[in-house]
């Protein structure tokens, strides 16, 4: 017997029913418009692009900083104050993944991630215009935590907002080529960002990086920060948060407004999931892109321009098999892509980090290179993985949430706990026994997990 099927499409609107063959029941499915999913996959890109670009500027010029806010300290103490004010911004981040996540849940995803857009923008520009210390003393490194922390409030809500907003365009079996696209953004903005802090630091003397050189790349955030929230403003909501708004409406009912508990209260095993999987690819992902310049200049004393272009290169060559990644979690399943990482991981970080350690140009891009292929599994999976664990009508607080409660826990703090146990022990692998442990967890992780590829997303009908 025939059966009705609505047909939902990108925009969220219901179309006539068509007929089908199948058993005589009655579903949604979502069809998918490739010019809005191409658009939303560009917004949300945009917005992680500009976050990693402020990552990247601010993790090449450690040094730089450390001399122009920490002027009084040490060589090794700045190094460290300046790695403390970048992982201070990570103490708000839960903060603001409470706030925003919840809000994406209850008034729709793109306005949250144009508040987001215009909040980090403004935190980066700010930067940009504070005073050195020489000119207000320890007033300059206040207001550069008040800045972080702005920028750190604001990226709360935007990485899970982004995740969600890709997840919910994108058709089923192709949710992780689409999501890849995401992490692509990330080496965009975390290129530019090295690769600016690296022109500058070559081309100024040191009188002119210090007085004004520095500010160059957090000025750029501003005119960035209009654009992305153009291209933000210009999208439509996505199709799974319309769903839900229509069927309250449908009922004559107002649609449930998720609080914070709500992301807790079900979700246990979930979140735990998510935490553990955050972890893992947040520890990998800020050892080897943000601590890895400081490791080579601080304690290996290798030149800090030659170890920036090497890590260049391989962000480059992580972009060049970061969308082919995307497509094998379409294929072969999150489980697969993860559980590989995970395993490469613990058995090649010693190896990795003694390469690293031998000094030689092609020793050190060998073993960078091994642990950027690697965390390729993790950048190419994690942005359609993480919004498949959760329902629809929580799912961009429970994300928010429990991705940033991790981050700010385990990943932003991992170059500043790695400087400081190398400080302490004085023990060198210390980064590869720090990662091999993160990929342990991120292993049990991926092997207690539900297989989400090519399947419709928790309490959303099938998308095509």
């Amino acid at each position: 017997m025939a059966s009705a099927t609505s047909i939902a499409v990108s925009t969220g609107k219901v179309s006539a029913p068509v007929r089908d063959h199948g058993p005589a029941t009655s579903s949604d499915v979502t069809v998918t418009d490739p010019s809005l999913v191409k658009r939303a996959v560009k917004a949300a890109a945009l917005g992680n692009a500009m976050e990693w670009f402020d990552f990247g500027v601010y993790g090449y010029l450690t040094a730089t900083l450390g001399h122009v806010f920490f002027p009084t300290a040490s060589s090794t103490a700045q190094v460290l104050s300046t790695l403390g004010t970048f992982a201070a911004a990570f103490l708000v981040r839960p903060i603001g993944g409470a706030f925003f996540g919840p809000l994406g849940d209850r008034i729709g995803r793109q306005r949250v991630l144009a508040i987001t857009m215009i909040m980090m923008a403004a935190g980066t520009f700010a930067i940009g215009l504070i005073p050195s210390y020489n000119s207000i003393g320890v007033w300059a490194p206040v207001l550069l935590i008040a800045a972080r922390m702005l920028q750190g409030f604001s990226t709360g809500g935007e990485y899970g907002g982004a995740c969600t907003f890709i997840a919910e365009y994108s058709p089923d079996k192709r949710r992780g080529f689409f999501g890849s696209f995401l992490e692509f953004g990330t080496l965009i903005g975390y290129v530019a960002g090295a690769g600016l802090a690296t022109a500058l630091t070559t081309l100024l003397s040191d009188g002119d990086l210090y007085s004004w050189g520095w500010r160059l790349p957090f000025l750029i955030a501003g005119p960035i920060g209009l654009v992305g929230l153009y291209v933000r403003m210009k999208l439509e909501e996505t199709p799974a948060f319309l769903k839900l708004t229509e069927e309250a409406e449908s009922k004559h009912k107002e649609r449930p407004k998720p609080k914070l508990k709500d992301m807790f209260v079900g979700n246990g095993n979930a979140m735990a999931i998510c935490i553990a999987l955050v972890l893992v690819f947040n520890v990998t992902d800020y050892m080897l892109l943000s601590y890895m310049p400081t490791f080579l200049s601080e304690e290996l004393g290798y030149d800090a321009t030659h170890g920036t272009l090497i890590l260049i290169a391989v962000m480059v060559l992580m972009m060049c098999v970061q969308i082919p990644a995307g497509r094998a979690n379409d294929r072969f399943g999150h489980r697969v892509v993860i559980g590989a990482a995970s395993a490469g991981f613990i058995l090649l970080s010693v190896p990795a980090v003694l390469l690293i350690r031998a000094g030689s140009t092609w020793a050190i891009a060998l073993g960078l290179a091994a642990l950027g292929l690697l965390l390729v599994g993790f950048t190419s999976s994690m942005p359609s993985t993480l919004p498949a664990l959760f329902q629809t009508k929580v799912r961009y607080g429970s994300l928010s949430v429990g991705f940033n409660l991790s981050v700010s826990l385990f990943g932003g703090t991992t170059p500043l706990v790695a400087a400081a146990l190398i400080a302490a022990t004085g023990n060198l692998m210390i980064p590869a026994y720090y990662m091999m442990a993160a990929a342990l967890i991120g292993g049990i992780a991926a092997w207690r997990m539900r297989e989400s590829a090519g399947r419709p997303l928790p309490g959303s009908p099938p998308a095509v």
